[in-house]
């Protein structure tokens, strides 16, 4: 199994109910590796800051759903990579750490574990669900939505690649949240907890990193002014350099290059 770091320490403004989904029971209830993948992703996001403590292995085997052993397994496949440090005594337990900045190794044994195929057809669900998002969020979001929206587009931070790994997917979350359609939050926050640390390694590109902050005032501006086409076109082209950028890297590292070329 491979378990992605987490790139820096800074804290992330995660969307409402973020946090409930990391927890939420897993389908396939047994796995330790699902354990420590759920939790590592949430790590990757910001969901989950590093010197936070989780919470008790009993606690995690409740939430997940899972058997007490699987629950251990899975935090001793965290604290292996280097996510997660265990403390003894009474103010003890297990607490998220900042393992410096992402392995390269680790990053580029993900990218190549999926086929080409594969990553299109990731990327061609992700933006099915995120266009939607985008639609229904411009009927019908309000006048304090959009405010709130524009005032979270405003302060979101595109200058490096980890805040803005974290930022556009905390815009594609502030989205669905907006969409008011409990399914399409739900969706939106499972695809960012499994998928999100791939989908975003393209934020290591600056000229990337450009056009998503460009995309979110876009997609904003549509929001507030109730063009669903136009919201939905801003998401779809987004995904599309996103998706593009992925399939590049992934041509690159099977011919013996690097992620970034």
């Amino acid at each position: 199994m491979t378990i992605p770091l987490r790139p820096d320490a800074r804290p992330a403004r995660a969307a409402p109910g973020a946090r409930d989904a990391v927890f939420a029971q897993l389908a396939d209830a047994g796995r330790a590796e699902q354990v420590a993948r759920r939790l590592a992703d949430a790590i990757v996001l910001g969901v989950l800051a590093a010197g936070e403590r989780l919470p008790s292995e009993a606690e995690l085997a409740r939430r997940f759903g899972v058997a007490l052993v699987t629950a251990r397994e899975g935090l001793g496949m965290l604290r292996e990579a280097g996510l997660v440090e265990t403390r003894r005594g009474r103010e003890g337990g297990s607490f998220v750490v900042h393992p410096g900045d992402a392995d390269d190794a680790l990053l580029t044994a993900r990218l190549r574990g999926l086929s080409q195929v594969e990553l299109g057809d990731l990327a061609v669900y992700v933006t099915a669900i995120a266009a939607g998002c985008a639609d229904r969020a411009a009927e019908r979001s309000t006048p304090a939505d959009d405010d709130r929206l524009r005032v979270w587009v405003a302060a979101a931070d595109f200058s490096d690649a980890a805040a803005a790994r974290r930022n556009a997917g905390g815009f594609l979350l502030e989205l669905a949240v907006l969409s008011q359609s409990t399914r399409l939050v739900r969706e939106q926050l499972r695809l960012q907890a499994e998928s999100g640390p791939l989908l975003w390694l393209g934020m290591r590109d600056a000229a990337l990193r450009r056009r998503a902050a460009e995309a979110a005032d876009a997609i904003a501006a549509a929001v507030a002014a109730r063009d669903g086409a136009a919201a939905r076109a801003g998401v779809s082209a987004l995904l599309s350099d996103v998706a593009e950028w992925l399939l590049a890297a992934k041509a690159r590292i099977e011919t013996g290059g690097t992620i970034d070329g």
